[in-house]
């Protein structure tokens, strides 16, 4: 049974808490900035299992990264507690984006914009949004 989840910031559906590690920093003692997209994965993973049930093994929905768009307000460093807040920006027909804010306390770090296709498990093609994805993870606008 996953961890009961951190209370997230308001507007936001979820929030997942990321220690930042040593080997996710450069010799400039910030975040690498490929690990940006790594914890919002991690964020939206846990989001998915604690609602959805998803596993990420032999699960009956699937979805594919499509495109992603970061934007830098401050930088985590090494034994930060990254809080990556999530939640659902735009529903498509197949497709849907979720909105990302990482905040180091009251410290803006980033933001993020990622858009997803669902795919039937184990292709690359194109299937419509499940409707208990939809349903569990809620319409309500994401504060961005």
């Amino acid at each position: 049974m996953p961890d009961e989840p951190v209370p997230p910031g308001a507007g936001w559906a979820f929030r997942e808490r990321i220690k930042v590690r040593y080997q996710e920093v450069d010799l400039q003692n910030v975040v690498f900035n490929a690990h940006y997209l790594g914890f919002c994965d991690v964020a939206s993973a846990a989001w998915f299992q604690h609602t959805v049930g998803w596993t990420g093994v032999d699960d009956d929905i699937d979805w594919m990264l499509v495109k992603a768009t970061l934007e830098w307000q401050g930088s985590a460093t090494y034994g930060d507690t990254l809080d990556v807040d999530c939640g659902i920006a735009r529903w498509g027909t197949s497709s849907f984006d979720i909105a990302y804010r990482g905040t180091v306390g009251d410290r803006p770090v980033f933001t993020a914009l990622i858009t997803y296709v669902c795919v039937v498990p184990g292709t690359k093609e194109s299937t419509p949004v499940a409707s208990r994805m939809r349903d569990a993870l809620g319409s309500a606008p994401t504060t961005a």
